[in-house]
């Protein structure tokens, strides 16, 4: 490796460049042209001098992407000569250099949601989260009859015993009769990890539980957990809920609560019907055996006017 490519990396005491290496400007020039391309070489920069008539000229990229890159051409002399020579081209993040983001493992970029169909996450073996299943101590105890120690004292007096390791009397056996031979389960760290994030997203501190009438302990639509995060988590089941399907805690609570009161509806009123297609017949006069009015005489009454 050079000088350029280490000269960031190991501080040390500014020297005074050698004149000659100093002054081959165009020879550098011409070595950073050769290896970029005529025009993506800019002014010159700096000198620096990196050791004993070892020099290192700098120039500028205009090359677009590379901003505030420099293209560094090293350049030395032997003792007692006068020909610089070449030594190496690079280029080279300059102070205000543009640069990538330092590199991530992939296993802390990922982020839930981002495994996919055929995707494969392989688990560390010490991961934190996970503990063995069961002890795998299958092992008798020393002062067992079917132990190791205990057999060997047996077959010295010519005694007799059934079997040395039982294969059905082991943990490891019982617990695959069970269903729950498990490699590893949730270790209580990894328990508290699940429970921190299923509380931050569905828990009695965000804005969905601050205004619901009631949290899900109450809720009809809870479905329980089981072992020891049932204390204070559930399942929701309802299809209108924005937490349907999720782990939610007790504390939780949305406006699909199954004991929240039913508002009534208000009353409509009929809607109006118009007729306009005929005449609607109205009396002059009531009926003559309605008794509200009495119909005049055909004769008139003499009233004694002349």
């Amino acid at each position: 490796m050079s000088a350029a490519t280490t000269r960031s990396r190991t501080p040390r005491t500014p020297r005074t460049p050698d004149r000659l290496c100093a002054e081959a400007v165009d020879l550098a020039r011409a070595a950073a042209e050769e290896a970029a391309a005529p025009g993506v070489v800019g002014p010159h920069v700096e000198v620096v001098a990196e050791g004993d008539r070892v020099v290192t000229h700098f120039f500028e990229v205009e090359e677009p992407g590379y901003r505030g890159w420099r293209w560094a051409v090293t350049v030395a002399r032997a003792s007692r000569a006068k020909n610089v020579t070449l030594d190496e081209t690079v280029m080279l993040p300059g102070p205000d250099a543009l640069l990538a983001p330092e590199w991530v493992p992939w296993s802390e970029r990922l982020r839930p949601g981002d495994l996919g169909p055929g995707d494969l996450l392989p688990t560390e073996q010490d991961d934190l989260r996970l503990e063995p299943g069961y002890t795998g101590e299958d092992a008798p105890p020393p002062n067992s009859a079917v132990s190791e120690d205990m057999a060997e004292h047996l077959d010295v007096e010519d005694a007799e015993i059934v079997s040395r390791t039982p294969s059905r009397g082991t943990i490891a056996s019982v617990a695959e009769e069970l269903g729950l031979r498990r490699a590893r389960v949730l270790s209580r760290y990894g328990l508290h990890v699940a429970a921190d994030r299923w509380d931050e997203a569905f828990g009695a501190k965000t804005p969905m539980a601050q205004a619901a009438p009631a949290s899900c302990e109450s809720c009809a639509f809870l479905m329980p957990l089981a072992g020891s995060l049932k204390q204070a988590f559930g399942v929701c089941a309802n299809e209108f809920s924005p937490a349907d399907g999720r782990v939610v805690s007790l504390a939780y609570g949305c406006g699909g609560h199954s004991e929240a009161a039913v508002m009534p509806k208000p009353p409509r009123p009929a809607p109006p019907v118009f007729d306009s297609m005929a005449a609607d017949v109205f009396a002059l006069r009531p009926p003559k055996d309605s008794g509200s009015t009495t119909e005049p005489d055909d004769v008139s009454e003499d009233l004694g006017h002349s």
